[in-house]
Parts: C-alpha cells; sequence; structure tokens
C-alpha cells in the first residue's frame, strides 16, 4: 500500500480529552444555480470514521451537495468546514485531505493509466512504488499502459478507484461509484469503504444501488435540495424512494 503523503497530516490525531473535529459541519448551507436551489439549507453533522449512506431520486441535490463539501462548488448561502477547515477560507487545506469519485473521473486522456497514478503520487507526495500494485488490485495491470482514451467507462472508474486507493484521503465521497461497473467492480468499490471504515476514515456514499451500502452506520436522506430526518442504519432494499 502506498504511504500517505507527509506534508498533510491526518486531522484525526488529537490531544488527549480534546474532541475531534468533525469530519463535516454544515449549517445552512445553500447552493443556488441562478434562481435555481438545489440544495437547501442543510445542516450536518459528521463525525470521523463515520460511513454515511446518501439517498434520494434524481435531482434530490446528492452531488451539488458532495461537491460543495470538496470546495469543487461554493456555497451561495450558509457555510461549513470539513475536518475543521473552512469551506470557503481553507479550501486547499480540504483538498489535500478529501477525494470524491463520481461520475467525472478527472482523468488525462492523452495518459496512460500508469502515468494518471504516477501525476497524482507527484502531486500529493506518495510513494510511487504503489502505483502498480493498485493498478493490479483494480484489475487494470493488463491495461496500464494504455492510454486513458481507448479505456471504457468502467476502466476509467476503475482508475478513478485506483487513485482514491493511493490516496487515503481522510473524507472519501462517492457519487453513485457503482455505475457502469460490473459486479466485481462493484465489489472492489465495497473493499475501499470496508478498508476507510476500518483505518478510521470517513467515507460518504449516494448511491441509487438498493443492493450496496449495508456497511453504513446511518442512512441520510435527499429530496428537492433538503436534507430529511435520518434513518438508523443502512437503508434496506426497496426502502424509500432512492
Amino acid at each position: 500500500m502506498a504511504s500517505r503523503t507527509t506534508d498533510a497530516p491526518s486531522i484525526a490525531s488529537h490531544p488527549d480529552g480534546v474532541a475531534p473535529e468533525p469530519a463535516i459541519a454544515l449549517s445552512g448551507l445553500t447552493r443556488v444555480f441562478g434562481v435555481v436551489p438545489a440544495v437547501v439549507r442543510v445542516d450536518l453533522r459528521i463525525e470521523q470514521g463515520e460511513v454515511v449512506l446518501l439517498r434520494g431520486p434524481n435531482g434530490a441535490g446528492k452531488s451539488t451537495l458532495l461537491r460543495v463539501v470538496v470546495t469543487a462548488l461554493s456555497p451561495t448561502y450558509g457555510g461549513g468546514s470539513v475536518l475543521g477547515f473552512d469551506l470557503v477560507r481553507e479550501r486547499d487545506q480540504i483538498r489535500r485531505r478529501t477525494e470524491i469519485l463520481g461520475h467525472r473521473t478527472r482523468l488525462y486522456e492523452d495518459l496512460t493509466g500508469r502515468e494518471n497514478l504516477r501525476f497524482t503520487c507527484s502531486i500529493h507526495g506518495i510513494d510511487l512504488r504503489g502505483v502498480d500494485e493498485t493498478l493490479e488490485r483494480v484489475g487494470l495491470g493488463d491495461a496500464a499502459r494504455e492510454r486513458v482514451r481507448a479505456y471504457s467507462h468502467g476502466m476509467r472508474q476503475r482508475v478513478a478507484v485506483a487513485r482514491a486507493i493511493l490516496r487515503q484521503p481522510d473524507v472519501l465521497l462517492l457519487d453513485e461509484p457503482y455505475a457502469g461497473l460490473d459486479a466485481e467492480g462493484k465489489d472492489l468499490i465495497d473493499s475501499v469503504i470496508v478498508d476507510a471504515a476500518r483505518e478510521d476514515r470517513t467515507v460518504v456514499l449516494a448511491t441509487h444501488d438498493a443492493a450496496r451500502g449495508s456497511m453504513a452506520g446511518r442512512t441520510l436522506f435527499m429530496d428537492g435540495g433538503r436534507l430529511l430526518p435520518v434513518l438508523d442504519g443502512p437503508a434496506r432494499a426497496g426502502e424509500g424512494r432512492a
């Protein structure tokens, strides 16, 4: 397994007797596109080490919420923090400690799968020796030298999964990560979540796949941009409107 960057220590470590900062703390968070509200007055607290399942129909605001948390979007109103860092004023600190795996794999098409991961390592100070091992783990050992432009959607998703494995972020956000993956690929996503939980890292999983998410400690539901009351434990297959 690749080592983590040394210039961005985990916030999980804290002096004895001092409670750690929550992984995610949002207060009245609202995001508006033009005149259309995508996220409406969300109050949310997720502790470090939690695995949270986020359900909701298409257009509920799940993706927008996750993109605000990783600072890809700014709040229109309200605010919050990630690991104690302000969503607006301390974006760089948040970006060093978070990773989002979603619809956009954010890969360089002219680079090979291996080159994409080596680039990630160079940016984040990660040991390059973990790249080939990680590519094997996600099932791309034989395709590592091919340019990403020739990859299928599922293969691109696997490279993005490999990037998350290499980075070992303190907060991992997964936005419909099972889309385009076969059963083996979906099991791979589950193993990444389980590993993160075992290492006391925080995971938020947004998915429509009713068969996935059993490892979550609690379930949240969004609809119309609003966060609805919390359910105890993971959602069961067919529960809610997700």
